[in-house]
């Protein structure tokens, strides 16, 4: 006997099977993007109206480097505070998204690259919550995250992503949050971008565009500017996360193009 309450939660997981989600990179910037009504925090504002609700939100985050891989798996994510010198406003905001054990659960099944482990005390931190705040500021979609091995080189990163995909098909909308240029030793609050970081930025964006992935990962051969726009390589990680889970044909759309405080590129992209 089919009772309502088991069509409704059967009929939850099955009106997704015929969509497939889109993926982003977001620059994410300053967290102070995530309370002023700024251009970035206004785009992705209009984003999160114009996207297909997401049966839930997997974020990788170049805010959280592990050795090994992980996956949050409680019910309910800490909102973390992971920065310093910001005003107080910016401290007591809280994004009090649920998590999900459930697909935390099924992404530790589909990773067969290495053995995922689940963690329950990490949370949300602001690569995660200060862009999903606009986007989405009920906080009525599941939220979790997953880490990032800094002990691995770009193509394994590029490698495990692939193995994602199949929760595209299952509602779960995938966002890589860092920043293609990212050089805080270099910021310049009030001046213009340097000129390295524009071409570094144009330089990605034409490989996007020719969907040449492995000019992306294999970004050092670049040079002097890779070295100026990638000191390291913790903002850039979460481009591949995206852009290895475009499939054939997918088109690739572009938002918040701009460069600033000298060496940061606010780039973010969608795929589908």
């Amino acid at each position: 006997m089919v009772t309502l309450n088991s069509f409704v939660k059967s009929y939850g997981k099955e009106k997704y099977a015929d969509q497939i989600m889109p993926v982003l990179f977001i620059g994410h910037g300053s967290p102070m993007n995530a309370i002023d009504k700024n251009e970035y925090h206004t785009r992705w504002t209009k984003l999160g109206t114009t996207l297909p609700k997401p049966r839930a939100i997997l974020v990788v985050s170049a805010h959280w480097l592990t050795r090994g891989t992980k996956v949050t798996a409680m019910e309910k994510p800490r909102t973390i505070h992971d920065f310093g010198g910001f005003p107080q406003a910016l401290f007591d905001v809280q994004y009090p998204a649920s998590g999900s054990p459930e697909l935390s659960k099924e992404t530790q099944k589909i990773i067969t690259k290495t053995k995922v482990e689940p963690d329950f005390e990490w949370g949300l931190d602001h690569g995660t919550w200060s862009i999903l705040l606009p986007m989405y500021p009920k906080a009525d979609i599941p939220v979790f995250q997953l880490s990032i091995d800094y002990s691995q080189p770009p193509q394994y990163h590029y490698d495990l992503a692939k193995e994602l995909s199949a929760l595209r098909k299952k509602g779960v909308l995938i966002i890589g949050s860092g920043n293609i240029v990212h050089n805080l030793g270099m910021i310049d609050w009030g001046g213009k971008a340097y000129d390295w970081a524009i071409e570094f930025d144009a330089r990605i964006k034409m490989f996007m565009d020719e969907r040449n992935h492995s000019g992306i990962i294999n970004y050092d051969k670049m040079g002097s500017i890779a070295k100026l726009a990638v000191p390291t390589n913790d903002h850039y990680l979460p481009l591949l996360y995206a852009l290895a889970l475009q499939e054939k044909n997918e088109p690739v759309s572009y938002f918040n193009e701009k460069c600033e405080m000298g060496s940061m590129s606010m780039r973010s992209v969608q795929i589908g």
